[in-house]
């Protein structure tokens, strides 16, 4: 890998793009990035045309980080950085990718674009032809609690969504064991604003979203697919789910209620399985795991316990005849920029934590 030595005492640090650098995922990730001890920020693009510093885009960034973002083109990539993040929307980032990954550059994707193993599951649900055969087939979904070793062999990794993170994790260890029918799942899904991205829209401005709960995209929304699809694939079933989204006016967040189905409940509907049981095989799933978090007892998951950090708080309870699953997360990170680093952390033989913890 080719790298660049600087600092006392030559010390070897990678060298880090990011591709699309104004989105809110972005700043996420210049934060996590710059107090990471093995990595240094040496280009951002964006699509901006005036090549404007980063800390004029974000001036939370003033005297923090100054360097100047490039107008990404097609025909002069980087070809000078060891990995690079692609912040750009759907249908976008896979027109820049091969780009990267044909010049020997790691990849990290925050799109939908290669996270999908199937191309025609894809191209149904946005709407566009895939164009890069061989990323798609090539691409590990960038879970690393449950593709990790995978993660490590691959030069490409599809970073996944912030309600499908929530919600497979959550509901990995009950469909693996096979306790739970996977075609009867309920998802209530809420998320903070930021989770609609930084572009403006009228549904998230303020006099719009303030004082208001709403569903939206019910039935049709792009993570249910991606949920089945990723969930299916690992627990080598047929999953099927009722996904729900929610808009709530907070900055960021996502807290999901899960409700499944027990495959052995007894006569009555009531449920065999006790609350200790079900939380002995989520702790023997998740214990070596450095970002989940197992709430046990009366507590549960609140997104201001997992707010500016990596983490995954999850618990689960027994009710009279379904599981209760609840996970918590904060959408810009574990969701998105925290979750990319540690992909990243995994790709390149880090310590999965650092920077991250």
């Amino acid at each position: 890998m080719d790298s660049v030595k600087i600092g006392l005492g030559n010390t070897t640090l990678l060298k880090i793009g990011i591709v699309g650098a104004t989105a809110y995922t972005s700043l996420e990730l210049i934060k996590i990035l710059l107090r990471h001890p093995k990595v240094k920020i040496t280009y951002l693009g964006v699509r901006k045309t005036d090549n404007p510093k980063i800390s004029d885009i974000f001036p939370a960034l003033k005297h923090i980080l100054d360097l100047p973002c490039t107008t990404i083109d097609q025909k002069d990539i980087p070809t000078t950085i060891d990995l690079a993040f692609i912040t750009l929307p759907p249908t976008v980032s896979m027109q820049y990718v091969p780009l990267f990954t044909k010049n020997g550059i790691k990849v990290i994707d925050f799109s939908a674009d290669y996270r999908f193993r199937d191309k025609s599951l894809y191209e149904k649900w946005y709407k566009a032809q895939h164009t890069d055969n061989n990323g798609i087939e090539t691409a590990v979904y960038g879970l690393p609690e449950l593709f990790r070793n995978e993660i490590k062999k691959t030069a490409l990794v599809g970073n996944p969504g912030c309600y499908t993170t929530a919600t497979i994790l959550a509901l990995a260890p009950l469909l693996a064991k096979g306790l739970i029918y996977p075609e009867d799942i309920i998802v209530d899904a809420k998320s903070g604003v930021s989770g609609r991205g930084r572009e403006p829209k009228e549904d998230t401005h303020y006099c719009e979203c303030n004082e208001n709960i709403e569903a939206y995209s019910v039935g049709g929304h792009r993570h249910s697919p991606e949920i089945e699809h990723i969930l299916s694939i690992k627990t080598h079933q047929k999953v099927s789910i009722q996904f729900v989204p929610h808009l709530i006016p907070m900055n960021r967040g996502i807290l999901c209620t899960i409700y499944a189905k027990p495959k052995n409940a007894v006569a009555g509907g009531a449920l065999s399985l006790r609350n200790e049981e079900i939380f002995e095989l989520y702790k023997e799933a998740y214990s070596k795991e450095p970002f989940i978090r197992l709430k046990e007892g009366q507590e549960v998951p609140r997104t201001k316990d997992v707010a500016y950090t990596n983490f995954c708080d999850i618990s689960v309870k027994a009710t009279e005849n379904r599981i209760v699953i609840l996970s918590a997360i904060d959408n810009l990170i574990k969701g998105a920029s925290g979750q990319a680093v540690q992909n990243m952390n995994v790709m390149c033989g880090f310590d999965e934590k650092m920077g991250l913890l």
